[in-house]
């Protein structure tokens, strides 16, 4: 598989050539690879309206995933503001007048409450259940089926899967509840790009999503921010649509070093298979042999490893601590749990290096502290009025019964407690301090 932005880029390079356009450091810079990154020169290509270089590559990418596909240099956060505005843009209103919903898995990203904002359409969540914690929902087939039934002009639904912690909902089931039920899946896929290289395939458009993003550059060999917008192959949505959602939300220079990132993924997605199957192997004999040795795994995506800690005595953020002195550094932790992302890519030494300092940690009596529960909080403004509402920032502890007009999770996991327009009680400012934030924006009262 050819790879036309970089071999573009490469040749346009060697030229030595005078750079009398963006960006500024001309070719050379303290980092060394400032000759590679350019801007829509002629001969090169536009990202949001491709006709040379980026359609080729697209198209490459396309082949290998089964979808249309489309490259975002702005992670998935770009790409699913442009989702969320398709769906809304390419289904008919059911009901005359009413204000466009989407039903939402509660562990949604942050930039799912942006584009809610700036969209200003309805949501209604899917409610945590007893057991989940804020940053996953196990949303099933039933759960979807009867929120569908009493929401009226829903459009989409909306899941994260794979969620933070590993967990992967039954995405099959539940788009042919959509379907029956006329609203388009979304799919929050960020953190399994790789799913489409598994055999069987376990990837979101495989499985009957309507559009998912993926970020490439968590799971595959590729920059950070280096991102896919997939649409089903048989979408009546034009392609054309699609660049202008990007558009929209996207920044007019878009980093051409990401680009190029992306189209030299495409050959290497092509052997990823037998690699994948081969290094997914070895992680299960890891996780055998920890488990063996005392620890409790949860999730059931592949490349993930989330041991929930308190069984074996530490909290998830102690664990990540005693690791990093062994300069491992995880994905995420808090309390309860802690989240190891590997790939293919990841050195021998690397497995090597987590099993020898897990299988030294010392295990200690479990720790009993609960975590704090989940109850749904009472809506007073829409997100979007929260949102741009006048704001003052307040310690937690005072902020019980003012409107959140800000997420107070940082990233990771980016996966708001609260949701901007709801009511702090109580029992939100307990799981607040559960997970170490200290102070909120809310809603300046007049």
């Amino acid at each position: 598989m050819q790879t036309p932005i970089c071999d573009f880029v490469r040749a346009y390079a060697a030229k030595s050539p005078a750079r009398l356009h963006m960006p500024g450091h001309k070719g050379a810079g303290p980092l060394g690879f400032e000759a590679l990154d350019i801007t829509e020169i002629d001969g090169a290509d536009n990202l949001y309206a491709p006709s040379g270089i980026i359609a080729k590559s697209e198209e490459n990418a396309s082949a290998l995933f089964g979808a249309r596909t489309f490259y975002s240099a702005e992670g998935s956060s770009l790409a699913i503001r442009a989702m969320l505005r398709l769906a809304l843009a390419e289904q008919q209103p059911t009901v005359h007048g009413a204000r466009p919903t989407v039903l939402a898995g509660r562990n949604a990203h942050r930039a799912f409450l942006s584009a809610a904002a700036l969209l200003d359409f309805d949501v209604k969540w899917l409610h945590l259940k007893s057991g989940d914690v804020y940053h996953s929902c196990a949303a099933t087939a039933e759960d979807v089926e009867a929120a569908l039934a009493r929401t009226d002009n829903c459009r989409a639904v909306y899941l994260t899967s794979p969620d933070y912690l590993g967990h992967m909902p039954d995405i099959a089931a539940i788009a042919q509840v959509c379907h029956r039920r006329g609203a388009m899946l979304l799919v929050d896929n960020a953190h399994g790009a790789y799913l489409k290289f598994l055999s069987p395939s376990r990837h979101p458009m495989d499985l009957g999503a309507d559009m998912c993003c993926d970020s490439a550059h968590k799971t595959l060999p590729a920059l950070t921010g280096a991102a896919y917008l997939h649409l089903r192959a048989d979408s009546p949505v034009d392609s054309s649509r699609v660049r202008e959602a990007l558009a929209l939300f996207g920044s007019s220079s878009p980093s051409w070093l990401i680009l190029q990132s992306l189209d030299a993924c495409n050959p290497l997605l092509e052997a990823l298979p037998a690699r994948l199957a081969g290094f997914i192997a070895k992680l299960e004999a890891l996780r055998a042999k920890l488990t063996r040795h005392g620890y409790a795994f949860i999730g059931d995506e592949p490349m993930k490893l989330t041991i929930s800690a308190k069984p074996f005595g530490w909290t998830g953020d102690a664990m990540a601590a005693r690791l990093m002195e062994e300069s491992i550094f995880c994905e995420f932790h808090d309390p309860d749990f802690l989240a190891l992302m590997l790939t293919p890519w990841n050195a021998p030494a690397d497995l090597e290096r987590l099993k020898s300092a897990l299988l030294l940690l010392p295990q200690r009596p479990p720790l009993t502290q609960a975590t704090p529960g989940y109850h749904a909080p009472r809506r007073a403004l829409s997100i979007r009025e929260a949102t741009f509402a006048p704001r003052e920032t307040l310690p937690v502890e005072q902020c019980a019964g003012r409107i959140l007009a800000a997420s107070a999770v940082s990233c990771p996991p980016c996966v708001p407690i609260v949701v901007c327009g709801e009511v702090i009680d109580k029992s939100a400012i307990e799981r607040m301090r559960y997970y170490g934030i200290g102070a909120c924006q809310v809603v300046r009262t007049i």
